[in-house]
């Protein structure tokens, strides 16, 4: 297949995936934010999320896992589609020394002294800590694994229960390695257990 029809078509198969802004910062004070379509969950006690780095083949493909290398600590941002355009644009390559979020609107904020950057417009922030990763031999991706630290919501977002209901924050997720989808929230279902035999006969 010709490159970029295998990219499409390969990325798509998958399905939805998330869309994320990593928020990091150098040992010398350079921020850098970038979109992320693979950021998975892994467990709720200890709480920690993982996301998949793409193979790094330049310097400016890896300023991401460089920073999070140096300073042991990235935020991950909800895409929304009202930033959707300028997050998009985070996934050029750019040099180490040139911030995404000055080439685009988007706005880097800190919370509580937490030393990587946030994305002031994302209805959902995560503060993470580096905790180990795995390298994917096939390929030289690297599975990087961390603990959140904080959360910070956007107000309405929050149900009593603890879930987030993500369609209030018009967060998007991704269609192959280029496409937006704004997903709407149609209904929850409780918590399944097996059936007896007799609900099994009904």
């Amino acid at each position: 297949m010709e490159k970029l029809y295998r990219i499409n078509l390969v990325n798509g198969l998958s399905g939805y995936k998330s869309a994320n802004l990593i928020g990091t910062v150098s040992g010398d004070g350079n921020e850098n934010v970038a979109v992320f379509s693979s950021v998975i969950h892994l467990g709720s006690e200890p709480p920690i999320l993982g996301f998949i780095h793409r193979p790094i083949t330049t310097k400016a493909e890896g300023n991401t896992y460089e920073n999070i290398q140096q300073t042991g600590f990235y935020t991950i941002n909800h895409l929304s589609k009202e930033i959707v355009e300028d997050g998009h644009h985070t996934s050029a390559k750019y040099e180490s020394d040139i911030s995404e979020f000055e080439m685009t609107s988007l706005k880097s904020e800190y919370q509580n002294d937490f030393n990587a950057p946030f994305v002031a417009q994302a209805p959902i922030k995560i503060a993470m800590k580096y905790l180990e990763e795995y390298p994917i031999k096939l390929n030289g991706a690297i599975l990087i694994v961390g603990e959140i630290i904080a959360v910070y919501l956007e107000d309405g977002l929050l149900e009593a229960d603890g879930f987030v209901d993500l369609s209030k924050g018009s967060v998007v997720a991704v269609n192959g390695p280029d496409g937006y989808a704004l997903p709407k929230l149609e209904k929850r279902y409780p918590f399944q257990h097996p059936k007896t035999d007799k609900e099994q006969d009904e």
